[in-house]
């Protein structure tokens, strides 16, 4: 991963070379490293088409709380020796909020849905398992009908998920009944649900930045500073700074980087894949055959590196200074040509220093 990291955006690494067919004007992009967590760089990228595709695709248009799930620190250690619980911890989320709105609903057949990314760096890249999720402000009946459920009792979520987690941690083996009844016997557990922030319907691009954020990378570059000699790394809140040594900064981020085929972002309930295919399978039909064909094809664009690069920069990379749409035409992988082609574009664009007139 950090191999990958060190090659990502070096053009003697592997290049794209795009072209207008119009006025000939061309460029390199570099190749990406496409890792998670580790490269800001993708990482924003892929924030961006998680954002996109979960406001596009996936929330419907209702409104949304952004929900956080936080657990003490006495409990984190066994999240950081035990990567697979962090699937059980965005699972104890989706049921607190789907037993509490079901409870309060009273209706049967029921349901509403989530997206959940669960994160595991705090303030200063420690290590801080808290989960973020999307939650519509209601569900749907089994009928299809909306019902909206505008009030939520934090503290009974809260309790309800610190329950939820104690037992699966006590069905693992990890904690004793000591432990718990210590736990419940604080006056701040350390568990909290935040429900504070809101998403209107009609809001469609506060609906995008919350779907960014809830999968935003770990570290930030405009708070990072570096010396030559140490890391320094700001505070959320730009009253605290801390300094690392170059190794131990790199050794803070490797522990944020998720393992192997483990998902970082969970759907449930009416947001889950199955239920997405189902809504559309009803929908479809000889008669909407061409709509599912522009969808497909809507879906490409919207995924399409262009579109992601104008999303993030407000630029589109493929409109030339002539206004016609440039094309990829190759992508370079020979080193051998990479550097022929880097030699020749530095002596281009090297001014031609040039003697005095002759007489």
């Amino acid at each position: 991963m950090v191999n990958r990291f060190l090659d990502c955006g070096v053009h003697e690494s592997g290049c794209a070379r795009v072209r207008c067919p119009e006025c000939a004007r061309e460029y390199l992009v570099a190749f990406s490293c496409q890792s998670r967590t580790f490269c800001p760089s993708c990482a924003a990228k892929r924030s961006a088409i998680f954002g996109a595709f979960l406001s596009e695709e996936v929330l419907a248009e209702v409104g949304h709380w952004m929900m956080t799930f936080t657990v003490p620190k006495m409990l984190r250690p066994y999240f950081l020796h035990h990567r697979e619980l962090l699937g059980k911890l965005s699972r104890a989320a989706w049921e607190t909020v789907s037993e509490l709105m079901a409870e309060a609903v009273g209706e049967e057949g029921f349901r509403t849905g989530m997206v959940v990314a669960v994160h595991s760096a705090g303030d200063f890249l420690g290590w801080h398992p808290h989960a973020h999720a999307v939650v519509p402000r209601g569900g749907w009946l089994a009928c299809g009908e909306w019902v909206a459920v505008p009030y939520l009792d934090a503290l009974a979520a809260e309790r309800l998920f610190r329950h939820k987690v104690l037992s699966f941690l006590k069905r693992e083996g990890l904690i004793s009944e000591e432990r718990i009844e210590l736990l419940l016997s604080w006056r701040h557990s350390g568990f909290s649900v935040d429900m504070s922030v809101t998403v209107e319907p009609e809001d469609e691009q506060a609906v995008e930045r919350v779907a960014r954020y809830i999968l935003r990378p770990p570290l930030s570059l405009e708070r990072l500073t570096w010396n030559g000699r140490e890391v320094r790394y700001q505070g959320k809140n730009g009253a605290r700074q801390e300094r690392f040594d170059p190794l131990d900064f790199v050794a803070r981020l490797l522990m944020h980087a998720p393992e192997p085929r483990l998902h970082t972002a969970r759907y449930y309930g009416a947001y889950s894949s199955v239920a997405r295919a189902r809504a559309e399978g009803l929908g479809s039909g000889a008669e909407g055959a061409g709509r599912e064909a522009s969808s497909a094809e809507r879906r490409r664009l919207r995924r399409s590196w262009a579109r992601m690069l104008a999303r993030i920069y407000e630029i589109d990379p493929l409109l030339c200074e002539c206004g016609a749409e440039m094309k990829v035409i190759a992508f370079i992988t020979d080193h051998r040509v990479i550097r022929k082609i880097l030699g020749h574009v530095r002596r281009c664009e090297t001014p031609q220093e040039r003697g005095p007139p002759a007489d």
